[in-house]
């Protein structure tokens, strides 16, 4: 799942855009409404039509299941699905794979598209923070873009942990706090600020974060940053495809009166060239991210 505000006057969007602006120290704040942003993100992600844009970063998918060295007889669990790149990726390998999401809606996209090439997934609605399944269910986990926007971090780490047996292997694609999505995150948060408390989801994306989070329980660990490119007709296709579609960049939009829109557009579309290498001809942009495997130890 891709994600990208913050209050937004709302709070659904309080996590999706909190990138560089929460703070991680809470000890004098309270703590955040966890199972109320939840609730608001659910509903944020099955506005607009996700699946437009979430297809696009199939091969995202791809590049993780190699890199986990993806086995036919391994049983597979994809967190935080969205509409499934990682699960298709994996069902394509022949893969026992279970593809989960909080997000009904989102679920029933990448059931049409398992459907659609006759792959055999089991699709089922969870919480990346409570998964439902026994200790050690999985010889690999796997979240491109999802668990990273968890609003607990160390809940959901502590959950992947969990439901992978030991020495099997979790695989996670997460936006990296100084590429174009992270520079992104911080733009729309400087025209909705979020509210404090809730660690940036781009932390996800750093070495350090993912050794801090995992700690000893990894046996070994690989961290790799890698590019998506995103490949649009130009920054104005770009920027209205997702204010169509994408659910979080829709209510943005929505939450701010008609000036400060041509504000957020404005500003969105000189990052997009920013780092747009297209060379004029079409939109380009390298965004990047951080591949990470682990292998749980024994």
């Amino acid at each position: 799942m891709i994600a990208f505000p913050g209050m937004f006057r709302t709070w659904e969007l309080a996590h999706a855009l909190s990138g560089g602006h929460a703070m991680q120290n809470t000890t004098h704040a309270a703590a955040p409404d966890f199972a109320a942003i939840k609730t608001r993100q659910q509903a944020t992600w099955a506005a607009g039509d996700f699946g437009r844009i979430g297809v696009t970063l199939q091969i995202v998918g791809e590049s993780l299941c190699e890199a986990v060295d993806l086995r036919a007889t391994d049983s597979v669990l994809d967190v935080a699905a969205g509409n499934g790149n990682a699960t298709l990726a994996a069902a394509r390998r022949f893969a026992s794979v279970t593809s989960t999401d909080y997000v009904p809606a989102l679920l029933a996209k990448g059931r049409a598209r398992a459907e659609a090439e006759g792959l055999n997934v089991c699709f089922e609605t969870a919480d990346a923070e409570a998964l439902p399944y026994a200790d050690g269910s999985f010889d690999v986990v796997l979240s491109t873009f999802g668990v990273m926007f968890a609003p607990d971090q160390r809940c959901a780490t502590a959950e992947l942990l969990r439901v992978v047996r030991d020495g099997g292997r979790i695989g996670l694609a997460n936006w990296t706090p100084e590429g174009f999505i992270g520079r992104l995150f911080k733009v729309i948060g400087a025209h909705v600020p979020p509210p404090a408390g809730l660690a940036p989801p781009t932390l996800w994306g750093t070495t350090s974060h993912i050794a801090e989070l995992f700690g000893e329980r990894a046996a070994q660990l690989r961290c790799e940053k890698r590019r998506f490119h995103f490949r649009y007709r130009s920054a104005v296709h770009w920027l209205q495809v997702f204010r169509d579609w994408f659910g979080p960049m829709h209510k943005a939009f929505a939450a701010l009166d008609a000036g400060a829109q041509r504000e957020l557009e404005r500003d969105i579309t000189a990052l997009l060239a920013q780092f747009d290498i297209g060379g004029g001809g079409s939109l380009v942009v390298p965004a990047e991210y951080l591949e990470v495997v682990l292998t749980k130890r024994h």
